[in-house]
């Protein structure tokens, strides 16, 4: 009887012991599911897109399904993110930057709708993003456009480079009311 209770005893606790190990390891690593981006898996784990790229090495917007990706860092605390945009009350820490703006719509002939970091602009029409030359305001940043408001910095266009941004409207119209003009962009860091 004493052999089985320590046996007993013995299984449990390695199996405790394991559960914890694995559930450690499940707070540190997400595995890719279908329709994940890397704007959705970085709001699920209040972390920013460039630092889940960074952690992972990954030089491109591109995962692919049942990827494991490392989600928190063991030696930097993660800046959390949200999936609403930053605004001037939240975060008084910024840089503005002035820029020449265009805007753009998902509603156009070959348009898929997805933005470079996931974003379903067809499904959520009221959506604020902006396209963005991620040399100049990195993917995923938080922004407040003048004229626009709050944002994030959820695409990239080919015409998009240096100080140059595209803003997100649901209708063709808008985007043609809107046209080119010069604004400021505070960029939350």
């Amino acid at each position: 009887m004493k052999k089985i209770l320590v046996t007993l005893m013995t299984v449990a606790f390695i199996v405790f012991g394991f559960s914890q190990v694995s559930s450690a390891a499940s707070n540190n690593t997400y595995q890719v599911k279908k329709g994940d981006s890397l704007w959705r898996i970085a709001n699920i784990h209040n972390i920013t897109v460039s630092q889940l790229k960074n952690w992972n090495n990954l030089k491109s917007d591109i995962i692919k399904i049942n990827q494991v990706l490392k989600v928190k860092s063991t030696t930097s605390t993660a800046k959390p993110a949200s999936t609403k945009p930053a605004s001037t009350k939240q975060s008084a820490s910024y840089k503005t930057i002035t820029v020449k703006a265009s805007a753009y719509t998902a509603s156009c002939t070959g348009c898929s709708g997805i933005t470079a970091t996931g974003i379903n602009l067809k499904k959520n029409p009221s959506a604020k993003v902006i396209a963005v030359d991620p040399k100049v305001i990195p993917l995923g940043s938080k922004v407040n456009v003048e004229g626009y408001g709050d944002a994030i910095a959820g695409d990239k266009g080919g015409a998009i480079k240096g100080n140059k941004i595209d803003v997100f409207v649901p209708s063709k119209q808008t985007a043609i009311n809107w046209g080119v003009k010069t604004v400021k962009v505070k960029v939350y860091k």
